[in-house]
Parts: structure tokens; sequence; C-alpha cells
């Protein structure tokens, strides 16, 4: 029992050391170049079916249209947004800042329960990071060892055949990337036509998709695992959001402790040494250069592959795996079970409830919408008894369909409509329209001189479809 204690004492003591420097910084503030081992295994495997399909996804969703609108577009430039084919505006933007808060509290409540979830398995720099340039670095470098051998060799033939081939397939990546990117926010069409056109036709635009290529290529080429530690500040938020009750990947220090190299039919439990054999491929494979047997740490993205590192070396040497795995630092300190708290129940009911309202505000946003404005400095005019103000009416159709519609004044009652065309009144699907009518009321029936009405909006079936209440102007009364 002391042993154990004496190991649990020695982590902490290395915790106050590690974590008054960076994983990938000497003690002078220099970068230390990571070369992770090429990581395999179950979580390994798992992390790649789940990279081809978000990948898949990616580059597949542009060109993915409903009812011909785009399944997913985001133009801040002509402020245009499509959401699973469903056109949005600045009208509706609420609907979109309610989603974005949705977002940030989903992720909050995955943080809460599962840790770093997110940063390891879904989050797009890891994806592009694990999942393609360094699978195309280990097949042009090698491995650990050989790239680590290549980076201390001279400027031979082969290391500069070896650089110019993987820094110009890393380029070639991210003008795709960038590409792909573009399509989200204008459209596989746009971006077509500007590379159609070249710089000649579209500068501004050419240079603009230019600067964020560049952009890639140094996050992918050089800056690498110093976003996840140095710049994103989801890795800062998850140390207030995260306690002892969150999954995490966590070495078992009262199981590995102490710990010490392996040697062939050793009875370790009698000498009193931990399972863990001070192997260190937890650190080799480890894509920020940390040391899991530390503790949770501001670097680690909770990707898994030291879990599969440990779990190979534990099957080789006849001890149990699960040294290193998901669990809770209760359960690794108290052996707790694994329990959803009331901060993580009080967290769902929140985000149930966000979404609930979400989904109505969708549902309930309307196919149409209209306004009626009187135009600027524009007044009223008297003729034959009757009272007429102008209006500018502005029809939005939310919808993919045609609609055909005709408009009516609720209240008060008495009112005359002449259009400037046509009574029944077209607008194509994701359509704003606008035009101009006169609408009049008898002398006796304007009480005010501004009086407030209302207008309705009704489809070719004679169901209204959206109603908006305005203000008429009439000479001045004295009431009494």
């Amino acid at each position: 029992m002391n042993m154990q204690s004496n190991s649990f004492q020695t982590v902490v003591k290395d915790d106050e050391n590690f974590r008054n420097s960076v994983g990938t910084m000497d003690e002078s503030g220099k970068r230390k170049w990571v070369y992770p081992r090429k990581p395999k295994g179950k979580f390994t495997n798992y992390r790649n079916y789940t990279s081809v399909l978000l990948l898949a996804l990616f580059f597949g969703l542009p060109f993915v249209k409903i009812n011909h609108n785009p399944f997913l577009l985001f133009n801040v430039i002509d402020r245009k947004f499509f959401i699973f084919g469903q056109p949005f505006y600045l009208q509706d933007f609420f609907i979109l800042a309610l989603g974005a808060v949705t977002s940030v509290i989903f992720v909050m409540l995955f943080t809460v329960v599962f840790g770093r979830i997110f940063c390891g398995w879904l989050c797009p720099q890891t994806i592009f990071m694990e999942s393609v340039f360094r699978k195309i670095e280990y097949l042009i470098e090698g491995d650990r060892n050989k790239q680590m051998k290549l980076d201390r060799q001279e400027w031979d033939a082969e290391k500069i055949r070896k650089r110019l081939l993987k820094w110009f397939i890393f380029a070639i990546i991210s003008v795709t990337i960038t590409n792909f990117m573009f399509m989200y926010i204008v459209g596989y069409e746009e971006v077509f036509r500007i590379i159609s056109d070249g710089p000649v036709g579209n500068p501004l635009k050419f240079l603009g998709m230019i600067a964020f290529a560049v952009t890639f290529y140094f996050v992918f080429a050089w800056l690498r695992e110093q976003v996840c530690t140095l710049v994103c500040p989801y890795g800062r938020l998850q140390g207030v959001l995260i306690d002892k009750n969150t999954i995490n990947v966590y070495y078992d220090f009262k199981r590995g402790e102490n710990r010490s190299k392996w040697r062939n039919n050793e009875d370790r439990k009698a000498t009193g040494k931990g399972d863990c054999i001070d192997c260190n491929q937890c650190v080799i494979v480890c894509p920020t250069g940390i040391d899991i047997r530390n503790g949770q740490q501001l670097e680690c993205v909770n990707c898994t592959a030291c879990i599969d590192a440990c779990d190979e070396v534990m099957e080789k040497v006849g001890l149990p795996k699960g040294l290193i795995r998901y669990a809770t630092e209760a359960e690794i300190e108290n052996r707790e079970k694994f329990i959803f708290t009331s901060r993580m129940k009080a967290t769902a009911v929140f985000l149930a409830l966000l979404i609930g309202f979400l989904g109505f505000l969708m549902y309930d946003r309307g196919s149409m919408e209209a306004k009626f404005i009187k135009p600027a400095g524009s007044t009223f005019f008297v003729k034959d008894g009757k009272i007429t103000n102008t209006f500018i009416y502005t029809f939005l159709n939310k919808s993919n369909d045609k609609k055909t519609l005709t408009i009516k004044v609720l209240q008060p009652k008495h009112a005359e409509i002449q259009f400037f065309g046509n009574e029944k009144i077209s607008v194509k699907g994701d359509q704003i329209l606008k035009g101009n009518i006169n609408i009049s009321f008898p002398e006796e029936e304007i009480k005010f001189s501004k009086q407030n009405i209302t207008i309705g909006v009704y489809d070719e079936k004679g169901n209204l479809v959206d109603a908006f209440e305005t203000v008429f102007e009439g000479p001045f009364r004295l009431v009494l």
C-alpha cells in the first residue's frame, strides 16, 4: 500500500515538472520536432474508418443538391445560406445563431462526458494531419526512425528528392482542400469558373484562394501539432469542463507503477514492480510528443495511439491490456465506475431543449415572408373621397416551389388595392420579388393621421401564408 502511495507521489512530482513546459519545446523555448511512430491497432483502425467517412463527406457534399439547391452553402459574401438544401436568409440569422450556440453546447457536453474525443476523432486538423499528410509522409520518408535519419543527414540527392516530392504533394493537397473549402462558400460552379478564368479573370478571388492554400500548406507542413498545443483554444477550454468523472485517455498509474524494464520469467508483483515496463512506446507514437503516464495534459488530443501501442506491448509480454485506456480519473484512483453526474444530466437536458426549440423554429419559420413598406419621403393623397397610400412590397419565397400570391387588407375593412400589373403575383422558389401597390380607404375609415393596418398574403389555395402590420397615413384629425 505504501509502495502504491509512493508511486502516486512520484507521478504527482513528475506532473509538477512537466507542466512547466510544452512537450514540443525544449527548456530554451526551441521547438522539438515530433516524429511519431506509425500507429496500428484496434482504435487506429476505427479512427481510419471515421476519417475516410468524414473525408468522403467533405469532398462529396459540395456536389450534392436538393431541389436544385446546394446541400450546404455558407456564402457570406452574397449572404446566401443553404442548410440541408433549405435556403436561409438574413431574416433567419437568429436561427443560424441559435444553431451555432447549440453546436457549442453539444461540444461542451461531449467534453464534459468524453473529454477531447472531438479532437482525436472529428477535428478537421487531426483528420487532415493524421489521415492525409502524415500518411503521405510515411509513404515517402518512411516510419519514425527513417524520418529522423533523413532529417539528420546532409542534403544529398536522396534527401532533396524525398523532401521536394513531399512538399510538392503537400502543396497539391493544400490547393485541393482550399478549392473544396471555397465550394462551401461560393458553390462548385463558381470555383470551377474561377479556375478556368485564371488569375486574369478573377484576380482578387484567385489571390484569396492562393492565400488560403498557402495557409493550409503552412499549417500541415510546418505548424502541425502546434495548432493543437499553442493555437486552438479548445484545449484550454477542456481544463475548465472536465472533472474526475470525465472519460479520457488515462494511464492506470496504480497498476503501472512502479515502472521498470521487462525481464523474462520475473514475478513483478513479488518484487513490487508495476505492469508498465517503461518501453516508452506510448511516447514514441504520440503525435504531440507527450508522455501520457504523466497524467492528463493540455497537449493530449485523445487520439488513442498510445492505447494501441501499449496494448500491443502488453500482449507481447503476457500482461493484461488496458494499462492505458479510456477511463475516468475517479475510476483510476478509486476504482469507481462511470456515473452520469448531475452536471452531465443538466447539460444534456439543456441541449435537448435547445435542439427541440431549434427544430421548432426551422419548422415554423414559414415558407413565405412578406413586407409592406412606404417609400421614403412619400405621403398620402386624397381623391374622390378616398385616402391612398403607396407601398413597396417585398416577397421572400423560402421554399423551392413557385408560388402564386394574392394580397388582401385584413384590418380595417373596406380597403381597395390598386395593382401595377397582375393581381396574382408569381414568385419563384428561392426568389425575392419587389413591387408597388396603392391601398385606398374611404375618408371616414381613417380615424388617425397614422393608423395601423394589417395586410395578408394568400397562396393559390387561399391559405394565409403571412401577414404584415404597417402604418397607413392620412390627414390630421382632431379627436374629441
